[in-house]
């Protein structure tokens, strides 16, 4: 039950505390006093979109919060704790606060945690039940029609159920259709990579081989003139003639000779000495090389034919040798896809399953509406009875689809015959506007006793009715209050007098303050409510006869007996 709700700088409501009671509350005030702006506000804390246009005017931000008694909704008790919302000791209090700034920026809390919007509504849905004022006319769609059997039957989850399956079976099949369309291809392309896969497998190539290869066979093919070469250098440094070690060796030693004459030539000798040495492992380089090349044609041959090998395929498929290690790694990954993927008699398999599926669960769907839609249309025909349409029949019609779709196996429609002896027809084509306003509060009260939420809300439902009529739906809305916490907006004086409770919003202008409007609300007592509902019967001349009618109202509010 909603206990308390605080509003601050949201619309034309600088700030409001308002604390609420049990049983039927009704809400009055002249138009655009700003009725609504309470349900506005609750919805915001309950999950709805913020907008900053319903920030103040001149104001950061508007916030809202809301404290609600949950001590008989254990399973709100229950989700609020597996999402880390903690209630207070004795798990009898949920408090949901919003805000939303002049930026746009909304932010949501439960019991002090941050919540998201999705949290915010789940919570929502399980506490407060709000039936708008437009809600007659959203009941002349096919689907809101639907969603609305659907929850009288509790069958909500069985559709999602149902829903889900369908899209799996044409998923499934699409991918079936798909796959026959395009099995020449995919079996071509198998083909051909499996065949890319298999050479370069053979070739055995790697990146290691190549740089080597390449290497390798740079040496093989000059090794004359490398052999050459070697030997020239052996020549010039240690084995000819003029060799410049023999040379350098015969300096060192007539230096050597002269240096107790001139000590400055070990400067000289040491430079030399150390030549020396540089020059004679170079000696013994060359003769190790000159040993390990190979003059080998029958090696360079060998490696000239693999080299071509490697060249060939890599122009196949156009691609440098470098790159076919990519290359095969990327038809490898291809062909596992293909090999992985889709078959013909596996997708047939999954698709009759997927259908087999659709097709159960659409039955269980069909045989809780066909029992839901006999019980809607007896209790509202019943219910028409009363609320000025004597003979009037409303039936849930169910035509059943051949294949189905994804909301099941039938078309549901409303029908209504609004007076005896008419046939049944469609309710959108039939139904006037009053009509209309009456079948819809009389489905709303319906289906509303069957939700958990302790909550209900009716902003302005009864618009179109009047007289007794409105007699009959305060007194429907005061016997629902006695089960569950009822307000509702309303300009009907038959509605209001009918409430337990009576709140009157009044708009202000403050001169003081440049003309800034502000709403109020007022908890009118026994005289008040008088004053108020004389108001409501005769505009703004009010005289002792009518408030004389207006107390008689207030004394006779009760209960018209309507069966729901």
């Amino acid at each position: 039950m909603l206990k308390f709700l605080t509003i601050r700088d949201f619309v034309i409501v600088d700030r409001m505390e308002l604390e609420f009671v049990p049983g039927f509350t009704v809400l009055t005030g002249e138009t655009g006093a700003g009725k609504s702006i309470l349900i506005d506000a609750l919805s915001l804390v309950l999950g709805e979109r913020g907008d900053p246009g319903e920030v103040r005017n001149g104001c950061e931000r508007a916030e809202i919060s809301a404290e609600f008694d949950v001590r008989k909704l254990p399973e709100l008790g229950d989700w609020l704790r597996e999402n880390g919302f903690e209630t207070d000791d004795d798990g009898g209090i949920c408090l949901m606060r919003r805000v939303v700034d002049v930026g746009g920026r909304s932010r949501g809390f439960i019991n002090g945690y941050s919540a998201t919007l999705q949290q915010l509504r789940a919570a929502g849905e399980k506490l407060v039940d709000i039936h708008g004022q437009h809600a007659h006319q959203s009941m002349l769609r096919n689907d809101a029609q639907r969603d609305l059997l659907d929850a009288f039957s509790g069958s909500h989850e069985l559709h999602r159920s149902t829903v889900e399956a369908y899209r799996r079976w044409q998923g499934l099949q699409q991918r079936r259709l798909a796959w026959e369309q395009n099995a020449a291809v995919f079996m071509q392309e198998r083909e051909q990579l499996e065949w890319q896969v298999n050479e370069i497998t053979t070739l055995n190539f790697s990146l290691d081989e190549w740089q080597m290869l390449q290497a390798d066979h740079s040496r093989l093919s000059h090794a004359a003139s490398l052999l050459e070469a070697a030997q020239m250098g052996l020549e010039g440094l240690s084995e000819g003639e003029s060799a410049a070690l023999a040379q350098i060796n015969s300096v060192i030693s007539r230096l050597h000779n002269l240096l107790d004459r001139d000590v400055d030539l070990k400067i000289v000798l040491d430079l030399l000495e150390s030549a020396q040495i540089q020059l004679q492992e170079g000696v013994y380089e060359l003769e190790r090389y000159q040993q390990r090349l190979d003059l080998d044609p029958q090696r360079l041959q060998e490696m000239e034919e693999r080299l071509s090998a490697i060249h060939a395929t890599a122009r196949k498929y156009r691609v440098t040798p470098a790159e076919l290690p990519d290359l095969w790694r990327t038809a490898t990954d291809r062909l596992n896809e293909l090999y992985q993927g889709d078959d013909g008699e596996t997708l047939a398999r999954e698709e009759t399953a997927a259908r087999d599926e659709y097709f159960g669960l659409a039955k269980k769907l069909s045989e809780a509406r066909e029992k839901a839609a006999k019980t809607l249309s007896q209790q509202v025909t019943a219910a028409m009875q009363t609320l000025a349409m004597a003979g009037g029949e409303f039936s849930v019609a169910l035509t059943p689809l051949e294949q189905g779709n994804a909301h099941g196996m039938e078309q549901i429609e409303f029908q209504v015959s609004a007076h005896q002896g008419l046939p049944l027809r469609p309710l959108a084509k039939v139904a006037s506007g009053g009509e209309l306003s009456r079948i819809s509060l009389a489905i709303q009260v319906i289906t509303s006793k069957l939700g958990a939420a302790p909550t209900l809300i009716f902003d302005e439902v009864d618009a179109g009715i009047g007289g007794r009529v409105a007699e009959i739906v305060g007194g429907l809305l005061k016997k629902l209050g006695t089960e569950r916490q009822v307000m509702c907006i309303t300009h009907l004086a038959q509605v209001a007098s009918a409430g337990d409770h009576q709140w009157q919003v009044t708009k202000l202008v403050d001169p003081a303050n440049g003309g800034k409007v502000s709403s109020r609300i007022t908890v009118l007592e026994k005289q008040e409510r008088v004053e108020e509902i004389a108001r409501m019967l005769g505009g703004e001349k009010i005289t002792e006869t009518t408030r004389k009618h207006a107390a008689e109202m207030l004394r006779g509010g009760r209960d018209t007996g309507l069966a729901i």
